[in-house]
């Protein structure tokens, strides 16, 4: 199969998710409740996670409508995580829209949070499959996973002292685990052996390392209107990204004190300053040379990925979730 017929079937997997997604809450009372829940899942994205499940589900010999559900109930599962994570964050816009506590309040993005992890198990629960508890094991270690990893982001921001192997723990709970969860899930409702679970489960985990890299990446070098939200987030919040550590590693003497006060920089008390204090901060990204170095790590993850899905039979689907993953290693947004 070609590139253009894997991107026109990306593109009809994405349209699929996006039209169940889209109507699978339905219109009631509390009407902030239920509104603020169809405004998230109706919010687009990449979807690249709920294709993961379809065409893993696929690359073990599986249909990949019989793994709709389970695909619609990682990109529900995702999404709490984004309303969560933009509160902790207090992000003011999600792909190019403003966020749920922005739009409504903190109190009721907080309870579409809570309904749409509900939602994502009522879903997986439609699978039909011989193993539904296996479903659900998944699925729940997932959940369990990625708030494991969110708190270590947020017990990061209180510290000083956050190396980079503590940060790649920390996105292979965040970012990586549902990603695995994704790709492991397909295997199981498609009926793949222990086998291919675990070289779709490794595939996935590489390949959210490399995606959350390319995150941290584009933080600073994306076309604003094609990222969707603002430049520079991370420096502004004082995250530890990867650039950030491995700066801090690097640098000595007025340069180390100037990352380390960006760590500390107040958006609130100084917001005519962000704009400088994004553009010093990448400056110094570029001088130490750990923005080339993150791409090398993308590109080694994402090799990596691909290693495992040489245990899987060859295919349209295994070409596809190679394609998929050159897709995520190039994306501008």
């Amino acid at each position: 199969m070609s590139g253009d017929r894997f991107d026109r079937r990306f593109t009809r997997m994405r349209r699929l998710l996006d039209a169940k997604l889209g109507t699978a809450v339905r219109a009631g009372a509390p009407k902030d409740l239920t509104e603020g829940c169809r405004y998230v899942l109706a919010g687009g994205g990449k979807r690249v996670r709920g294709a993961l499940v379809l065409l893993s589900c696929e690359a073990v010999g599986g249909r990949a409508r019989d793994a709709l559900n389970t695909g619609l109930a990682v990109e529900t599962l995702h999404n709490f995580t984004l309303v969560h994570d933009d509160i902790m964050d207090n992000a003011p816009a999600r792909r190019g829209r403003p966020t749920v506590h922005t739009r409504w309040d903190v109190n009721n993005a907080l309870l579409v949070g809570d309904v749409l992890v509900g939602l994502a198990f009522a879903m997986l629960l439609k699978t039909r499959t011989a193993q539904p508890r296996r479903l659900v094991e998944l699925l729940t270690r997932g959940l369990l996973d990625v708030c494991e990893g969110q708190a270590l982001d947020l017990e990061f921001s209180h510290r000083s002292d956050v190396t980079v192997d503590e940060y790649f723990h920390m996105i292979e709970k965040k970012t990586g685990r549902l990603f695995g969860t994704a790709a492991e899930l397909g295997a199981a409702v498609g009926g793949g052996s222990a086998r291919e679970a675990a070289a779709l489960r490794a595939f996935g985990h590489h390949l959210g390392r490399a995606f959350q890299i390319q995150d941290d990446l584009l933080d600073v070098t994306a076309d604003r209107r094609r990222f969707g939200k603002a430049i520079g987030g991370d420096i502004m919040e004082g995250k530890r990204t990867f650039l950030m550590l491995k700066a801090l590693e690097r640098a000595r003497g007025k340069d180390r004190a100037y990352l380390r006060r960006a760590l500390h920089f107040s958006t609130a008390r100084h917001p005519a300053r962000n704009a400088g204090v994004i553009a010093g901060v990448t400056d110094l990204y570029r001088r130490y040379g750990v923005i080339d170095e993150a791409r090398t790590v993308i590109g080694l993850n994402t090799t990596l990925a691909l290693k495992n899905l040489e245990q899987l039979r060859p295919g349209p689907a295994t070409g596809m979730l190679r394609w998929l993953s050159e897709l995520m290693m190039n994306r501008e947004s």
